[in-house]
């Protein structure tokens, strides 16, 4: 299979990967969180070229992750808001620094604090299971064929049932 198939495949990760799968477009979802709103922002901070960076946010906004809209005239600029759709990715770059906070801190701890508003704490990010609050632990997961499972194009990568 080739890479550009991939988000054909009737597998969420797979979607989602052919959407957001490479880094610089994670970063620019991580600094679009961060509060950036601008093209020079981007660029500026991420450091990659501004055909890469067009590009990536050309597809952020083909997806409907993002809206580009012009916040000056002469010359025309725009800036780019995450839509409802890329809010829910929320918890995709909440999981990446977690594991990154654990895994790749050299040893320094966290390199980025995050505080929640509501209670004003410092938390760390944490999936709990929808339905009971607790914490998900993946060998206390089970993967079931859903909805749109098709058996014919998926048994090499069909869940383990016990």
């Amino acid at each position: 299979m080739k890479w550009s198939d991939v988000g054909s495949m009737p597998c969420s990760v797979a979607r989602t990967l052919a959407v957001i799968g490479d880094r610089w477009t994670l970063l620019i979802l991580r600094n679009a969180f961060l509060g950036m709103r601008r093209f020079d922002e981007f660029q500026s901070q991420l450091g990659l070229t501004r055909h890469v960076l067009a590009e990536r946010l050309a597809r952020l906004v083909e997806e409907d992750i993002m809206v580009r809209s012009s916040y000056q005239e002469r010359p025309v600029r725009f800036e780019y808001r995450l839509t409802e759709q890329g809010l829910d990715l929320y918890p995709v770059l909440l999981a990446l620094t977690a594991w990154g906070d654990r895994w790749k801190d050299d040893g320094n701890g966290p390199p980025m604090l995050l505080k929640h508003r509501t209670c004003g704490h410092v938390f760390h990010p944490l999936t709990v299971c929808s339905e009971c609050g607790e914490p998900l632990d993946p060998r206390e997961v089970r993967a079931l064929p859903g909805p749109g499972w098709r058996v014919e194009e998926n048994e090499a990568t069909a869940p383990h049932t016990e």
